[in-house]
């Protein structure tokens, strides 16, 4: 075998042994684009995960009202936190610890208070978002290498935008001539595809792999104990703060609603979309929700005895590179902005595994054809070489034999 055959046939190898590694790619972008809508089709298939209205003119609870039908259905447990998701026909979620030790999610009607039901543990929306973020590989000491492997295609994928956008010249000529030959072979139809998906989500791509890549960069960091936080220690309620109660009960606490209301005047603009509640008797009431930037929430630490704010977060109060670096957990995820965001993440999603998808099948054939033709020039008996006659040149000074 020539020089030339022996690379030809290492090439192939090569490019077969790289088929796994387009199969991982499809799954994680496939598992990606259903992990954006999986409360969505948690929703669909779970009836407690719905906030059913009784009437069309029912109100919403209060954070208040839900704690107290909450306790009023089940006095012994003890409520920890409470979240309203951002789309109105979701149920309330609260956090709750019963007295034999379970932690279940409760589902709660946000119009009449009502227990529906408890979230699995692992639900399918925990199933998406686990195999694509790391493959549901444990984190037993760190994070996991499932989570290095996945976050680690960012660099790829970067890759490919900036080296396809070189090698596609005059690319954004394809924004207002888009071309798609039907009729001249699958070859050509996924070609075209490949490269018409690649233009118009040239923005997706770009931030779902600097995301991706941020991920990668979080998990270094936090596996070497390197922190960017500028976030001082929580809060404490001092013990002389305590209020003692001669009786021995609980000292009296502010209510929620009236917790709310002292955060939205510390936070302008603020929609308190969950609060959390003390956890012990120095413990504060955490009142959070998006503020004017809506990729990250502010908080408000509240003491539950006097309705003093002992603590907050604010956007002002990160430093730009954590204004930075905390956006991009919601950029890749699409988590913010409501359905019609989430929506977008998914559309473009799909185009990115449709063209992940196009360029396998466009490897594929162009692969399987090159092994074809080493296959046939393998089985292909050598012809022997062509007798040459024999003739004698002859200049001046040459003898011609007789």
């Amino acid at each position: 075998m020539s020089k030339k055959s022996r690379s030809k046939l290492w090439f192939l190898v090569h490019s077969w042994l790289t088929l796994p590694i387009w199969f991982f790619v499809l799954i994680v972008c496939v598992t990606g684009t259903l992990a954006v809508v999986s409360q969505e089709i948690v929703w669909l298939a779970t009836p407690e995960a719905r906030a059913s209205q009784p009437s069309d003119d029912a109100p919403l609870l209060s954070y208040e009202q839900v704690l107290t039908a909450i306790h009023q259905a089940e006095p012994a447990l003890a409520v920890q936190s409470i979240s309203r998701p951002d789309e109105a026909h979701f149920a309330l979620v609260a956090d709750v610890v019963y007295p034999d030790g379970r932690s279940p999610s409760l589902y709660i009607n946000p119009y009449t208070g009502a227990i529906q039901g408890e979230s699995p543990s692992f639900n399918f929306k925990a199933f998406t978002r686990a195999l694509h973020g790391w493959w549901l590989v444990p984190f037993t000491n760190g994070y996991s290498w499932g989570w290095y492997l996945v976050s680690f295609l960012g660099l790829p994928l970067l890759g490919s935008l900036i080296t396809g956008l070189v090698v596609y010249k005059k690319f954004w000529k394809g924004f207002f001539k888009p071309n798609l030959r039907f009729k001249h072979g699958a070859r050509i139809f996924w070609g075209d595809f490949h490269r018409l998906c690649g233009i118009w989500s040239i923005w997706f791509i770009a931030v779902i792999s600097i995301t991706g890549l941020w991920f990668l960069i979080q998990a270094f960091m936090f596996d070497n104990q390197i922190s960017i936080s500028t976030a001082g220690n929580p809060p404490v309620v001092a013990r002389q703060d305590v209020p003692i109660m001669p009786d021995g009960k609980p000292a009296p606490q502010i209510s929620l609603d009236k917790a709310v209301s002292i955060a939205a005047e510390k936070i302008p603009g603020l929609e308190a979309s969950f609060i959390s509640l003390p956890s012990n008797a120095y413990g504060h009431i955490e009142v959070g929700g998006p503020g004017w930037y809506p990729l990250l929430f502010q908080t408000a630490e509240i003491n539950p005895y006097n309705g003093l704010i002992e603590g907050s977060r604010m956007i002002a109060d990160r430093s730009g590179l954590e204004l930075v670096t905390e956006s991009m957990r919601p950029l890749h995820t699409g988590d913010f902005g409501g359905i019609w965001v989430k929506l977008i993440w998914f559309f473009f999603g799909l185009i990115l595994s449709m063209m992940v998808l196009s360029g396998l099948l466009i490897w594929t054939k162009r692969t399987a054809l090159a092994t074809a033709h080493a296959l046939k020039r393998s089985n292909t008996p050598a012809r022997a070489p062509a007798a040459q006659a024999a003739t004698t040149t002859t200049d001046n000074h040459t003898q011609v034999n007789a």
